[in-house]
């Protein structure tokens, strides 16, 4: 395995924007690209590289092959369609979920065994694929899960507040989608209780649920204004591929997987806090939550097995 070696599969909008975060932010050696485009992934490579004389560190960039991953310490995966008009959600699903599972055989074929970290939507179910797919152990696989919506909520906190984002900590859990949620007695003004903040500033405490459908309504503002969002995630993407280099111990809302009652789910990936180092997923954090809390991930949890029952695991068994 060579230290620092990242392979992004899928260089669209998403990918390419976490590769120039990568560029300006250092910390990765090398970077192979793969697509299925390969004549824009040569255009890609040659871009970057471009940029490299006024990169922090020297980065070998080059559009490559699935043999490439082999010796790979990192795989990111952001291929994938986006959602069309009047497309369900579960179709979106079984066409992505046929595409992630060739992708994941080429990985393995490979010969890779490192950490993959999926991006493709709805990314919980397509995390539930590779690692399904792949057979690598459950911590060597997990998804970006809500640490773009736990960013979101970390920025209009702080702008409501007028204080630093880096000093909130708040996490948002549970799908990446409209059934997250926030458990807000574990949401922190440095040492002090967002609760306790609220109400010392004279807050309504219905404006902490305001600020939660503010998040979730980001995402279809952004699309209606620009047709995608692609530069948050390309930057939570990047955090996620330096906090496995660099052994960070780092804690992130990634789509774990949950066993043996955790959180009183089984056999899931779904977005809750996880200490992320170079071996994927060390632990994931167990909060307490409240009862209103638990439903909400427990319903959270429901649509995403309802899927697979549906149609998605028969499509990983084909």
């Amino acid at each position: 395995m060579k230290k620092g070696k990242v392979v992004l599969v899928g260089t669209g909008f998403v990918g390419m924007s976490m590769a120039y975060s990568m560029l300006n932010r250092g910390g990765v050696n090398e970077l192979v690209l793969i697509d299925i485009d390969k004549e824009k992934t040569k255009g890609e490579e040659m871009d970057l590289s471009h940029g490299l004389p006024y990169a922090p560190q020297k980065m070998v960039i080059r559009a490559g092959e699935y043999d490439e991953c082999e010796d790979a310490q990192v795989v990111v995966i952001t291929a994938g369609v986006a959602q069309k008009p009047g497309q369900t959600r579960l179709e979106l699903a079984e066409t992505n979920t046929r595409i992630i599972k060739e992708i994941t055989q080429n990985i393995m074929n490979s010969g890779f065994n490192g950490v993959i970290i999926v991006a493709s939507n709805p990314v919980d179910l397509m995390t539930y694929v590779v690692a399904k797919v792949s057979g690598l152990p459950k911590n060597q696989v997990f998804g970006s899960g809500t640490v773009l919506d736990t960013a979101r909520l970390r920025y209009i906190l702080s702008d409501n507040l007028q204080v630093s984002s880096k000093n909130i900590h708040a996490y948002i859990m549970g799908e990446h989608g409209d059934s997250s949620f926030v458990p807000w007695e574990h949401a922190y003004i440095g040492c002090k209780k967002i609760k306790d903040i609220m109400k010392d500033n004279k807050y309504e405490m219905n404006d902490l649920e305001k600020i939660h459908q503010d998040v979730v309504n980001a995402a279809y503002e952004i699309i209606e204004k620009k047709k995608a969002t692609y530069y948050g995630i390309g930057v939570a993407l990047s955090k996620l591929v330096k906090s496995v280099l660099d052994n960070e111990n780092s804690i992130v809302t990634v789509s774990t997987y949950l066993k043996d009652g955790e959180y009183g789910q089984d056999d899931i990936y779904i977005g809750v806090p996880a200490i992320i180092n170079s071996n994927g997923v060390r632990e994931l954090l167990k909060l307490d939550l409240t009862e209103e809390e638990q439903s909400k991930l427990d319903n959270s949890c429901k649509i995403i097995k309802e899927m697979r029952e549906k149609s998605i695991d028969k499509i990983i068994e084909e």
